[in-house]
């Protein structure tokens, strides 16, 4: 049986690894494909005089694009301009591409599956959520049967990795933040992961795939953790939680609500002890409950794992599309519902005069609340934890708190 011949595309730290790994594993590989794969280009701008696979690079899209005898393609480039354009074009061609390209997924997906359909190939991208961590395949098949009802997780192991440092360590913000990048977990400009961005298009991807239409970046509210303190760290332990920077889509019976922010996890949910740069996952089905997907949700090797294996599969699946994976394009946000009108439970901080004679009023405003107490409390500060209730009514009574106490934080509740 003659092997087959694949290209990579982004020669990084994914793309890297995916070659040593298709290298290495060459035999195991084989196995499941029931034929030998063979890496015939790597595609960069780049030189790699020392690279073992110097051999293999090429500068020029087109060798890859026209060459009949490549079938399968990983697009590892990142971003969406290059790459949103040689993926199009090598689909069209009928080459499946595979990727951990949560950028171009979150913003494309739907186009480039409908391509991929339409001239029987595969877009494949279980490594473009939560790293090594299988997530794609058992949303569509293992859990087909289920009416998804909720989807939470942890999924950007940089700020998990600050939080973490914040919580444990006592150290703040700048510092966690300054030790994540001399670490390799952030990057130089850290904009995507602390403020939120990265965590919201993989929750897009998860989202449109388990809703069946194309969740948009712009559909998610998304704020980050720049904001939080050591304060808020120390009265969410005193309270029995964890802030962590979760990425939540629920579906209600007037739509789906889809939140990316920082939130307040009880010590009694799974997702409050996952640490430093893992990720997790919590999948709740009608059928099979909560299911909790937990692993290192990026890194060389682990997402070429997902690589590797979505290039199997599209191997295996030569010349035939994989209907399961699929999902609608959306024009219009009519389907999200308005974030703030959720119900949800608030972590407030204030700061004022005499603020313990504030008491009384916050309990008249809000019924039951629960303060919280902390041992080094300013004597000017109080932090207690909302009812729930709709999230646009605890913005109003706090609007008319805010008249006699300044507002210093407030963080919704998982």
């Amino acid at each position: 049986m003659p092997g087959a011949k694949i290209a990579v595309m982004g020669f990084g730290v994914v793309g890297s690894g995916t070659v040593e790994l298709l290298d290495k594993n060459k035999d195991i590989i084989k196995k499941h494909c029931g034929k030998d794969v063979e890496l015939k280009y790597i595609l960069d701008l780049r030189d790699f005089p020392d690279s073992p696979y110097r051999d293999k690079l090429t500068k020029n899209f087109e060798d890859i694009l026209c060459d009949p005898q490549i079938s399968g393609v990983a697009e590892l480039m990142g971003g969406t301009t290059f790459a949103y354009d040689y993926t199009k074009r090598l689909l069209s061609a009928g080459k499946s591409v595979v990727t951990s390209n949560k950028e171009l997924v979150a913003a494309y997906g739907a186009e480039l599956l409908k391509v991929a359909k339409s001239h029987g190939c595969n877009y494949l991208f279980e490594a473009s959520v939560g790293g090594g961590i299988p997530i794609i395949r058992p949303l569509h098949q293992c859990l087909a049967a289920n009416k998804f009802e909720r989807i939470s997780g942890i999924l950007n192991g940089t700020t998990n990795y600050i939080l973490t440092k914040m919580i444990y360590d006592q150290v703040s913000f700048d510092d966690a933040l300054k030790q994540a990048q001399e670490l390799g977990y952030a990057e130089k400009d850290p904009t995507a992961d602390v403020d939120g961005h990265d965590a919201t298009r993989k929750l897009c991807i998860l989202g449109s795939l388990a809703f069946g239409k194309h969740i948009y970046p712009e559909y998610v509210h998304c704020s980050g953790i720049r904001n939080i303190t050591l304060d808020d760290v120390e009265y969410a332990e005193d309270a029995g939680y964890a802030i962590k920077l979760v990425g939540l889509i629920e579906n209600t019976d007037s739509g789906l609500v889809a939140t990316v922010c920082p939130r307040l996890v009880s010590v009694n949910n799974p997702l409050s002890s996952v640490n430093d740069v893992f990720n997790a996952i919590m999948v709740t089905g009608d059928a099979v409950g909560d299911v909790l997907f937990y692993g290192r949700g990026a890194g060389k090797f682990p997402t070429a794992s997902a690589v590797v294996a979505d290039i199997i599969d599209a191997i295996k699946h030569e010349g035939r599309d994989m209907i399961t994976l699929n999902w609608e394009d959306s024009c219009d946000r009519s389907f999200i519902r308005p974030y703030k009108s959720a119900k949800v439970s608030m972590y407030v901080r204030i700061s004022a005069e005499n603020v313990d004679s504030l008491k009384a009023t916050i309990t008249g405003m809000f019924g039951y609340v629960d303060f919280i107490p902390r041992k080094h409390r300013s004597k000017n500060e109080l932090a207690f934890i909302t009812p729930v209730m709709q999230e646009s009514e605890i913005d109003r009574r706090l609007g008319i708190l805010s008249q006699s106490a300044q507002l210093k934080r407030k963080i919704r509740l998982l």
